[in-house]
């Protein structure tokens, strides 16, 4: 399953363009909501091109597409809120860095949502539209992950309702962001495990979970990444459709920008000293394998030496054959006496090693 789906048009494609959806892809849900001091209600059964027409004053309008929508549902869209082609084509291709595109009467905001799978890191692309008085915010992937703001909006002391709709932007912001946290608190109780497993005692199967944690903290990297330059961005837009109250909790969105940069470089390092520990322990493992065979081919040299002399059987032990012949071989206790001395040979030997530590 790959962790961030990439979409892109063919080369060569007219700015702007549409393509078909999928075959077999359902367009995405809907979910128009409007608030106001007074109070927070969800519209049902709606036009996209007519959610803006039956708004009432005063009231900010949020629409939220969970999913991959249509052509017709993105037409729809630029046509009711006057969205730009270009931008409506950046929806359309997913799997695109964060960023933050202003047009004269809306901003475009593309941002990353990171969900943990398992051990996989996913990627969905939460792509905004902010205007004077709407938020159109359109995120790929099953789940949704907007119901704690809009159970919040059902409070009438919520922030949210008694501000203006840059601070419903910066909620939903703040959620994408913080999402970052529970994905790492995962990925570092995984570094734990690794950890203990790897002092324990390294195995091949580690090297595929290690490699796996560092391909999950690049995706992330290369995604959450460009959303502290997002943020950075936006509070630079003070005085157009960013008021000054939102911009107090923006500041506070990029330090959480930061929190979670840093942590996920901490972790990079961590499963890079992984790696080193895994092939240490590995290393250090062979060598004392390597020892041990070393020792016992120590204790064997010179008993085979005493095997192979006797061995030769030159004039088999009869003296009549020359002066040089073996008369241990015709010695009444010849073999125990061999075997004794290859005994109190190879017994010495263990004792030298052991004084030494090498056994």
């Amino acid at each position: 399953m790959k962790k961030i789906v990439k979409r892109y048009h063919p080369p060569g494609t007219p700015p702007g363009t549409l393509l078909p959806a999928a075959a077999g892809t359902a367009p995405a849900t809907e979910r128009l909501i409007e608030y106001d001091l007074e109070g927070c209600r969800e519209v049902r059964k709606r036009a996209l091109k007519d959610c803006r027409t039956k708004t009432e004053r005063g009231a900010i309008t949020w629409l939220h597409l969970q999913g991959t929508p249509s052509p017709g549902q993105l037409q729809a869209l630029g046509a009711c809120f006057d969205l730009h082609p270009l931008a409506l084509e950046d929806v359309q291709n997913t799997g695109q860095r964060p960023k933050f595109d202003p047009q004269p009467e809306h901003y475009f905001l593309i941002a990353a949502l990171p969900r943990l799978d398992g051990d996989e890191v996913h990627i969905d692309q939460i792509s905004l539209f902010l205007g004077p008085d709407f938020l159109v915010t359109i995120a790929t992937g099953a789940a949704d992950p907007f119901a704690p703001i809009r159970k919040r909006l059902q409070d009438e002391t919520s922030l949210i309702r008694r501000n203006s709709v840059s601070y419903l932007l910066y909620a939903v912001l703040d959620l994408v962001i913080d999402a970052g946290f529970p994905v790492l608190e995962g990925l570092g109780e995984r570094i734990e495990q690794l950890e203990e497993a790897v002092l324990d005692g390294p195995d091949r199967t580690l090297v595929a979970a290690i490699h796996q944690l560092r391909r999950n903290l690049l995706v992330l990297r290369r995604m959450l990444w460009p959303q502290r330059e997002l943020i950075s961005a936006l509070l630079r837009e003070h005085g157009r459709l960013i008021d000054a109250h939102t911009l107090t909790y923006l500041r506070d969105c990029q330090d959480h920008s930061v929190q979670v940069m840093d942590l996920l470089e901490n972790y990079r390092e961590m499963v890079t000293g992984l790696m080193d520990i895994y092939l240490s322990s590995l290393s250090y493992r062979m060598n004392d394998v390597m020892r041990t065979l070393t020792v016992f081919a120590t204790l064997f040299m010179p008993l085979t030496f005493i095997a192979g002399v006797y061995g030769m059987n030159f004039g088999n032990g009869n003296p009549a054959a020359g002066p040089f012949a073996m008369p241990e071989l015709n010695w009444y206790l010849g073999y125990p006496l061999a075997l004794l001395l290859m005994a109190v040979l190879a017994g010495g030997m263990v004792l030298y090693f052991k004084r030494k530590g090498w056994f």
